[in-house]
């Protein structure tokens, strides 16, 4: 009879443990080490149009415009060895408020937390030692071998604000 509710309390986890993500898939329906050949091939078939094919090192990345999403600007792929390593989707509303920032900033986290656990601040500064004041919050969120990382920076040298969000998906 004691074995009996520790079996039911290992059955009521069981759901629990098994819903926890192994890691952080890339977004558009990639899986990570995919070769840069399927990537062109969906980006083509989305109508979206490679603008650039940087080479660094060992890697490749590509500035790609036309996806379809709100907000979003462009999106880097970087492969490495011809396989998706990482992809950094980058965000800008013309015309949003601070305010307007703050709040999408915060509502991604906190879908990002409910679904990978409370990410780890890793960068808050302000820099107000120029003209131009800048400021940069991250958050990152490691899971197996892949990570996730989401950035506000602001440029501001009034008249002039520039401001993105950028959220970026890696395989460790």
């Amino acid at each position: 009879m004691r074995l009996f509710p520790a079996a039911l309390v290992a059955l009521l986890l069981l759901p629990v443990v098994s819903s926890v993500a192994d890691e952080i898939p890339p977004p558009f329906g990639f899986r990570w080490s995919d070769p840069a050949t399927r990537v062109e091939k969906v980006l083509k078939g989305a109508k979206a149009k490679i603008v650039s094919r940087e080479p660094h090192d060992a890697q490749e990345t590509w500035t790609v415009e036309g996806l379809i999403h709100p907000g979003l600007k462009r999106t880097l792929f970087t492969f490495k060895g011809g396989m998706l390593t990482q992809v950094e989707l980058q965000y800008e509303y013309p015309g949003w408020t601070l305010e307007h920032y703050n709040s999408r900033m915060g509502e991604v986290r906190r879908y990002f937390d409910a679904k990978y656990g409370t990410g780890r601040l890793i960068s808050r500064a302000r820099d107000n030692d120029t003209d131009v004041i800048q400021t940069l919050v991250g958050y990152q969120w490691v899971v197996g071998k892949s990570a996730l990382e989401l950035f506000y920076f602001s440029a501001q040298k009034e008249p002039n604000v520039y401001r993105n969000i950028t959220v970026t998906y890696k395989a460790l």
